[in-house]
């Protein structure tokens, strides 16, 4: 086998050489995760003792694995290359027998049915929760294989969870690098992107900050101003009170729920509810199985369009299942974005039972044009989507007393019986 030369930054080794199956590393920006990503790889399976071994570098779509490592891999993995690398797979095969190929988890299914020696998740705070105990990790079960996340923090979600919980568990490597330590990035350069950024983008991209503001985040202050004032804590549900719920409604992606209560000018959000991959009458039975007396469910505009396989709509199923819904009016995003902004500080959260509602509500951000260096008018879509739109349809619903609601059975709305 001809020899392998692989010049690793010692800053990242424990990542690289860890004899520990599952390992976490959070690291600033231009520390060289990616190239150390493609390095572990490489040596994982060329270690491999088992035959044709297969690892897999993953990121939150095809083409940001694509243009982050594509050319890293090919350019490291050269001198041990079996043949041309397979352009349009992202696939390179090794001397060994093993493969190494690079994958979106915007498309799980692409990542099924496989097995993996070695898989490295990349932006792990970018992608859908349930890719790594739904669809990656199973796919290490029946080798043993190994897993490591790499990213920088963005808030407290799934990435932050898997950090925290590593901490208590000897199977697991933890790395931090933040640029004021790690010795990697001169001086004069972390000063330079002091001044370009604002104090919590800085604390975010080089100092590993899981609490700082996320970038583009649309109602990043709102939530802060809630955290401070204490609105999200144990929200008790009032029984006196009827709750409305809002929804978002998935097909192959989720669909999500939120149980609000107004109580005088009060919005208490106190549950919330996301699944993916289940009809209808899932949801029935999951709001018929909690104690809540409804009043209304509201439902995003599109709910009305019939589908061609049953001829119904949406709207029409759920009636059929009990649940008399309401389609919100039509608005734009940028109209519901900036009803939600001025619903949220009179909303109170409960913690516990709206735990993935709320990062989803942080995170929920603009996505950014990576060409232009500019963030575009239209949100990222990602797993935080179905949590705040579903808000954000509750957000431009009247919000009316359970008189004024008797008194006003239309509501201005689209009912359907």
């Amino acid at each position: 086998m001809p020899a392998l030369e692989i010049i690793t930054r010692p800053q990242l080794e424990p990542l690289i050489l860890t004899p520990k199956r599952f390992g976490v590393g959070v690291a600033h920006r231009r520390a060289g995760k990616t190239v150390a990503a493609v390095q572990r790889l490489i040596v994982s399976n060329l270690a491999c003792k088992l035959p044709e071994p297969h690892c897999s570098y993953i990121a939150p779509t095809y083409g940001t694995a694509k243009r982050a490592a594509w050319s890293y891999l090919k350019h490291i993995a050269r001198p041990v290359l079996a043949s041309q690398p397979h352009e349009s797979e992202l696939r390179v095969q090794l001397i060994n027998g093993g493969r190494i190929q690079l994958f979106g988890a915007e498309n799980a299914d692409s990542l099924r049915g496989d097995y993996n020696d070695d898989v490295v998740i990349d932006e792990y705070a970018d992608m859908r929760p349930s890719v790594w105990p739904l669809v990656i990790r199973p796919s290490l079960s029946d080798r043993g294989g190994r897993a490591l996340f790499i990213g920088t923090p963005k808030g407290r979600n799934g990435f932050h969870d898997i950090w925290r919980d590593a901490a208590n568990d000897d199977d697991w490597e933890r790395l931090m690098l933040r640029a004021s330590e790690s010795g990697i990035l001169p001086e004069t350069e972390l000063a330079d992107a002091r001044k370009q950024l604002t104090e919590d983008e800085y604390a975010q991209e080089y100092e590993c900050s899981f609490e700082a503001a996320i970038k583009g985040a649309y109602y990043g202050k709102e939530m802060a101003e809630a955290e401070r004032s204490g609105r999200i804590t144990r929200v008790p549900w009032e029984p006196a009170k009827k709750v409305d719920t809002w929804w978002d409604l998935g097909i192959d992606d989720a669909t999500a729920i939120w149980f609000a209560q107004h109580v005088g000018r009060e919005v208490r959000l106190i549950d919330y509810y996301e699944a993916s991959g289940a009809g209808l009458d899932h949801y029935a039975k999951v709001l018929s199985e909690r104690p809540y007396a409804y009043r209304d469910h509201i439902l995003p505009h599109d709910a009305k369009v019939r589908e061609l396989g049953t001829g119904r709509s949406r709207v029409e199923t759920l009636a059929s299942l009990g649940l008399r819904a309401t389609v919100a009016r039509q608005q734009s995003v940028e109209d519901g974005i900036n009803a939600a902004r001025l619903l949220l500080p009179r909303c109170w959260f409960d913690a516990d039972k709206c735990e993935r509602g709320i990062e989803a509500l942080r995170q929920y951000r603009a996505d950014y044009d990576e060409r232009l260096g500019t963030f575009k008018r239209t949100p990222l879509h990602n797993w935080c989507s179905h949590a705040a739109d579903a808000f954000r349809y509750g957000a431009v619903t009247p919000a009316t007393s359970d008189e004024e609601w008797s008194e006003m059975p239309k509501r201005n709305l689209a009912w359907v019986r």
